[in-house]
């Protein structure tokens, strides 16, 4: 492996054997080293593989500028958030994550705190990546002894959604304040209350979230046969009209036409969530 750029004692970028660039700490690795240089296994601590070139670079900032200790917690809740998750995390949440818990700490000791407006959203539509975020939350508590709202919780789950879906922090409040407005079209249409506890719920927020990334990416899906869409239309006439009103709301608030598949998907869910809502009240 070989050393491209010395940040400081700690941290270097190099190239491996397979042309690939990494960001590699280890106590001392860069001390008296420079740039042509080998470094053998041994002294690597830790490395870190990054999406693009301008990642390594703010990684490598970062790394300049934040404690030891407050990396070394970072990467603990990232070790976590992968086998929990069990998806690939885009590498950008090597910078986003350390650098929004570094300034939470610096925030905590100011006694400057936000509230987190998403917090019940985040709860309810990402209960993985909230309970990491309250494992982070308890984590922080442990190692710096300081006691962070609940609200930090979702703020760090929010970027391991961000991770997961390669979003922008935008978009992802976005998707989710969309998701809470098509719940509360469905609900104010149906007069059922939607338990998030119930596996339909669950099932229908899934699919919520990937209409709502390609609402916000301009993203389409193939049309369905013509036949597919009256049968659908003649077979659950109420709750395809619930989807005709909430592809008008994402219309009106988002410029962008639901397609006939989107909208047949739509009052599939729809159906499926509150008939078994329905049911539910009905064996009470």
């Amino acid at each position: 492996m070989i050393i491209e750029k010395v940040i400081n004692n700690n941290v270097i970028t190099a190239v491996d054997d397979s042309g690939q660039e990494l960001v590699l700490m280890g106590k001392g690795i860069g001390f008296q080293t420079k740039a042509g240089q080998s470094i053998t296994e041994d002294r690597i601590e830790k490395k870190f593989v990054m999406d693009t070139q301008v990642d390594i670079g703010k990684f490598g900032e970062l790394l300049k500028s934040i404690p030891l200790e407050h990396l070394n917690v970072c990467m603990e809740i990232i070790e976590y958030a992968s086998q929990v998750l069990n998806k690939r995390l885009s590498g950008s949440i090597y910078i986003s994550l350390t650098d929004h818990i570094n300034f939470a700490l610096e925030r905590y000791r100011t006694g400057l705190m936000f509230d987190n407006p998403l917090l019940n959203e985040i709860r309810s539509f990402y209960p993985s990546e909230y309970l990491i975020g309250e494992y982070a939350v308890a984590l922080l508590e442990d190692r710096m002894k300081v006691k962070l709202p609940v609200d930090e919780a979702g703020s760090i789950a929010m970027h391991f959604i961000n991770a997961e879906y390669n979003a922008s922090m935008s978009d992802t409040m976005h998707v989710t304040t969309l998701i809470r407005e098509i719940l509360r079209i469905v609900e104010s249409e149906t007069g059922i209350f939607l338990d998030d506890m119930e596996i339909n719920h669950a099932e229908f927020v899934t699919h919520l979230k990937y209409l709502a990334h390609r609402i916000f990416k301009r993203a389409t899906v193939g049309e369905p046969a013509e036949q597919l869409v009256k049968a659908v239309e003649c077979l659950y006439e109420r709750e395809c009209a619930i989807g005709k009103q909430i592809a008008s709301f994402i219309k009106r608030e988002y410029d962008h036409d639901i397609s006939d598949d989107e909208l047949v998907n739509l009052t599939i869910y729809i159906r499926r969530v509150c008939s078994g809502t329905e049911k539910e009240i009905r064996d009470v």
